[in-house]
């Protein structure tokens, strides 16, 4: 399985911090299924009453390199693309709606769905050596600028749009989205600090204060990012995404 759900030892209650990690080698480039799994775990960790903070990381070369692209090739219908366009709208709401805060903790890469991830996260934890971006032009696709927003500028956000760059954890921490950069040795360390820090409130309060939160953000992440996807789709339906991922040459799994 390429997500699991534990629970952190030395919490400031018994289960107060659930742990979701994703661990699909060679990059964390989840297939249809890892994205509804990871979206399940979210949501199974957020209904426990004894959670109070869920800590949201990925284990090997890094956090997230988005759809699994090789998962679509293989598909010589639209299978595939719906079924991914639906588990990433599954688990990034998931994120957004966990009933607890969501501290994401991220290293390495966070491409493509990463940045859905992350983007309806409550906060990110990031190494030093994290990046953050949607190669969408440069695969064939779309979505996730609903995501990118939440992180950056919107003029920004329309750069690294266009152009498919990268920015680096320290940047992001420039723009105030991203809570703490710390070296990689330090990353779960200091993300479990912060989870134990929110999760020592009342668990009730906790759960008021997200909903309350997720109701004055002044944009719905779930349709907007929905919206996104019709254009995704027609893309697809035009031949044009076919012909760029064929460009591209190798999947988004073997690229960073």
């Amino acid at each position: 399985m390429p997500v699991s759900l534990s629970f952190a030892d030395g919490s400031p209650t018994a289960r107060a911090i659930a742990v979701v990690d994703v661990d699909h080698p060679p990059v964390n480039a989840l297939p249809v299924q890892g994205w509804h799994d990871l979206a399940d775990a979210v949501r199974a960790a957020g209904r426990d009453p004894d959670v109070r903070c869920v800590l949201l990381t990925a284990s090997g070369r890094g956090f997230n390199a988005g759809v699994d692209i090789k998962e679509m090739q293989r598909d010589s219908g639209h299978t595939a693309l719906i079924g991914a366009n639906h588990g990433c709208a599954a688990a990034f709401a998931a994120v957004y709606e966990c009933d607890v805060p969501v501290v994401a903790a991220v290293h390495g890469f966070c491409l493509g769905g990463g940045i859905g991830l992350v983007g309806n996260a409550d906060v990110i934890v990031a190494s030093d050596d994290a990046t953050f971006g949607l190669p969408e032009l440069d695969r064939g696709a779309l979505g996730a600028a609903t995501h990118l927003a939440r992180l950056v500028p919107q003029h920004l956000m329309r750069a690294l749009y266009y152009t498919s760059r990268t920015v680096t954890a320290a940047e992001l921490h420039a723009h105030g989205s991203v809570w703490k950069v710390v070296p990689r040795a330090r990353l779960r360390t200091t993300a479990m600090e912060l989870a134990a820090e929110i999760a020592r409130k009342d668990g009730t309060l906790l759960r008021l204060a997200k909903a309350a939160l997720n109701g004055i953000d002044p944009v719905d992440v779930r349709r907007s990012y929905r919206y996104e996807q019709g254009f995704t789709f027609e893309a697809n339906l035009s031949g044009v995404a076919d012909r760029v991922r064929a460009t591209f040459g190798t999947a988004p799994q073997e690229a960073p």
